[in-house]
C-alpha cells in the first residue's frame, strides 16, 4: 500500500480574527494540518486558530510577512510534509483551490506551484493600479529568475519537500515572495503556475500601503539580484529600460 502523502497549510496572520476561522476550516478540508504564524496580532487571531485545531506559532511583536513565512518554513522542515501550501489569512485566497496547487507537487511535476492571477480570467478581478505594480515587479523578477512566470507576487503557493528543505526567506517584508523565486532558480527548482482568482472584496484586506508594498518588493529584489548576480543585475536594468 502506498504511503499517504501529507499536506500542510501555512498561514501568515496579523489581526485576522474576522477571517482566520474560515481560512482554517476551509483549508482543513484539503490538508492534514494547518499551521498559523500569528505575527504579533493584537486581537484574538491566535486563540481562535488554536481553538479550531490549528498549530500556532506566535511572534511577540509584528515582525513582517517575510519573518512569518520564515517561521512557517522552519516548522515545515521539522514536520517533513510532502507538500506545503501558503495562503493569506484574509480570505483573498480561496482554500478550495488548494488541491489544484498541490497536485503538480504530489505528482512529482514541480517543486513550486504558484497560483497566478494572470492565467485564465483571474486578472479581471485585479484593481488596475495593483495590476500595474504586480506586472512591473514580475518583469523585474523574470530577469533574474523564471522568465515564463506571470505572477511573481502571488503568495498563494505550494512547495515540495525539497523546496521546503532548500529555501528559507530572509527578507522581513513582502519582498520575501520574490526572494524565494530567486533562491529557487539558484537551486534549480522546477516551477509552474496554475490559474486562481483573488477575492478583493473582503471585509479586512491587507493593510499594507500599495505604494510602500511595491517599493519594498522592488528594493528587496534589486538587492538580491545585485548581490547574487551583479552582471545579470545590470544587464536586466538595460533590458527593462
Amino acid at each position: 500500500m502506498d504511503k499517504k502523502q501529507t499536506i500542510i497549510a501555512a498561514v501568515p496572520a496579523l489581526n485576522a480574527e474576522k477571517t482566520i476561522a474560515k481560512v482554517i476550516i476551509k483549508s482543513m478540508r484539503h490538508v492534514d494540518q494547518v499551521i498559523v504564524c500569528d505575527d504579533g496580532s493584537r486581537d484574538m487571531t491566535g486563540e481562535i486558530a488554536e481553538r479550531l485545531g490549528a498549530e500556532v506559532i506566535r511572534h511577540e511583536w509584528n515582525m513582517g510577512y517575510g519573518e512569518a513565512l520564515a517561521s512557517l518554513f522552519r516548522r515545515a522542515r521539522e514536520i517533513g510534509p510532502d507538500a506545503m501550501v501558503t495562503l493569506d489569512a484574509d480570505m483573498q485566497h480561496n482554500p478550495e483551490d488548494i488541491p489544484r496547487l498541490v497536485k503538480p507537487i504530489l505528482d512529482g511535476e514541480a517543486d513550486i506551484v504558484v497560483g497566478s492571477r494572470f492565467l485564465g480570467e483571474g486578472d479581471k478581478e485585479i484593481p488596475k493600479g495593483r495590476m500595474f505594480g504586480i506586472k512591473a515587479i514580475t518583469k523585474l523578477a523574470n530577469a533574474a529568475s523564471y522568465k515564463e512566470l506571470t505572477d511573481a507576487q502571488s503568495g498563494f503557493r505550494a512547495y515540495s519537500r525539497k523546496a521546503i528543505e532548500l529555501i528559507t526567506p530572509t527578507e522581513q517584508g513582502m519582498g520575501a515572495s520574490t526572494e524565494i523565486l530567486l533562491k529557487a532558480k539558484e537551486k534549480g527548482l522546477r516551477i509552474m503556475e496554475v490559474p486562481i482568482k483573488i477575492n478583493y472584496d473582503v471585509e479586512k484586506p491587507s493593510t499594507h500601503n500599495p505604494l510602500y508594498h511595491g517599493l519594498d518588493v522592488i528594493l528587496s529584489t534589486v538587492k538580491h539580484m545585485s548581490m547574487r548576480h551583479p552582471l545579470l543585475f545590470y544587464l536586466s536594468l538595460i533590458h527593462i529600460s
